[in-house]
């Protein structure tokens, strides 16, 4: 029986053609590819500068540096997310909190920070840095996010890790709003390197920093070096970074797939229809749609609702079935090591409860009618058996 994975990378010829040209060439590291993926990603984003990075968590490791965060900073993310959203504020020593989900976006609300922010701008421990995230690829409330991040003097460092190709108030993720964004371009992303990440920012500084940050905080720029350069051969490393560099090879890669971005998201929006109309009148929560954004559909997470069954019953006969469903997220802040630093259950009740009833169901570019609909056919017959 065919397995139909949750999502799947989709390589095309070109993709081949353009990794093999990086083999044969002179260099598969630190050569010319990563600036050209850099600027391209830069063009499509609508933004000044684009970093390209070993991963989006080394992406948001640095990211908090280049903004100052260390210890005794602050740093809010959503529980609604994978680990990394969080782990990256303890790298950099900081003290991490959550705030919780709007129920219907799965996106950190509006309504809770707020709130949160009133009561800790009464005690004096407002954040440094604030780390929404773009579940599922739908873009969060991002002018709301830059009014209260004026108004309570913090940084939007955005995690669009799901949400290459999305768009907000007819920008793309990453131009606006935030003072950094970034993405991801992990094997099951929209657009993949294999492994990978890209950091967005309009602020040249940030971006220099980032650059800095990425390769042992080493700089070749005789403009920047305290000390005069006695030969080409100097360089000084003037910061504590990091080996969060990308192979050229990669870069090629993403380069060949970033001219696919948008059909390979139509691709998935058209699928994402078809499951809006095969899925209608069952017991379930559809992802959610929102007229000032356009969603990149990384997932299609579905809850259940109302029914008699158990989300285990449901998973484990898809599973029996060789459908390779999932659940995306457990919460952040209940995972054993944050219970360790104080969380628990009933700490943030909306991605409790939406995290008891998500279903991801498969979806990727190259998903054939025959296998969606063999994933229909079986999840109706788990939520009816």
């Amino acid at each position: 029986m065919e397995f139909i994975p949750y999502s799947c990378q989709e390589v095309s010829r070109e993709d081949v053609d353009a990794v093999c040209a990086v083999l044969q060439s002179e260099y598969l590291t630190q050569g010319p590819a990563v600036p050209v993926f850099e600027k391209a990603f830069a063009l499509e984003q609508e933004v000044s500068n684009a970093v390209a990075v070993s991963n989006a968590t080394a992406g948001l490791h640095i990211a908090l540096l280049a903004l100052g965060v260390s210890s005794g900073s602050r740093v809010w993310t959503s529980p609604n997310s994978f680990v990394a959203s969080a782990n990256c504020a303890l790298y950099c020593g900081a003290n991490i909190d959550f705030v919780d989900i709007d129920p219907t976006t799965r996106n950190m609300s509006i309504g809770a920070l707020r709130a949160k922010l009133g009561h800790t701008s009464a005690v004096g421990e407002l954040p440094d840095v604030v780390i929404p995230v773009d579940f599922a690829g739908l873009p969060c409330d991002l002018r709301e996010l830059r009014e209260l991040a004026d108004t309570y003097n913090f940084k939007i460092v955005e995690d669009a890790s799901h949400a290459t190709g999305a768009a907000y108030q007819g920008s793309p993720v990453g131009s606006k709003f935030a003072d950094i964004t970034v993405f991801s371009l992990h094997a099951v992303k929209i657009i993949t390197t294999g492994e990978g990440g890209m950091v967005t920012t309009n602020d040249s500084a940030i971006a220099h920093r980032l650059r800095l940050l990425r390769s042992h905080g080493i700089s070749r720029d005789e403009q920047a070096m305290e000390r005069d350069s006695p030969g080409l051969w100097y360089y000084e490393q003037g910061v504590l970074g990091y080996n969060y560099r990308m192979t050229d090879f990669q870069a090629a890669l993403g380069t060949s797939q970033l001219r696919r971005l948008s059909e390979l998201r139509s691709r998935r929006e058209a699928m994402v229809h078809r499951y809006d109309e095969l899925l209608a009148g069952l017991p379930l929560v559809l992802p959610p749609r929102l007229a000032d954004r356009s969603h990149a559909w990384h997932l299609y997470v579905v809850e259940l609702d109302g029914g008699t069954k158990s989300r285990q019953h449901v998973f484990q006969i898809m599973r029996n079935e060789n459908i390779g469903v999932n659940v995306h997220y457990i919460p952040i802040h209940t995972h054993p090591y944050y219970a360790r630093l104080g969380y628990k259950w009933g700490d943030f009740p909306a991605s409790e409860r939406y995290y008891e009833r998500a279903l991801t169901i498969p979806l990727f570019p190259a998903m054939t009618e025959r296998q969606q609909n063999r994933v229909v056919t079986v999840l109706k017959s788990a939520l009816h058996s």
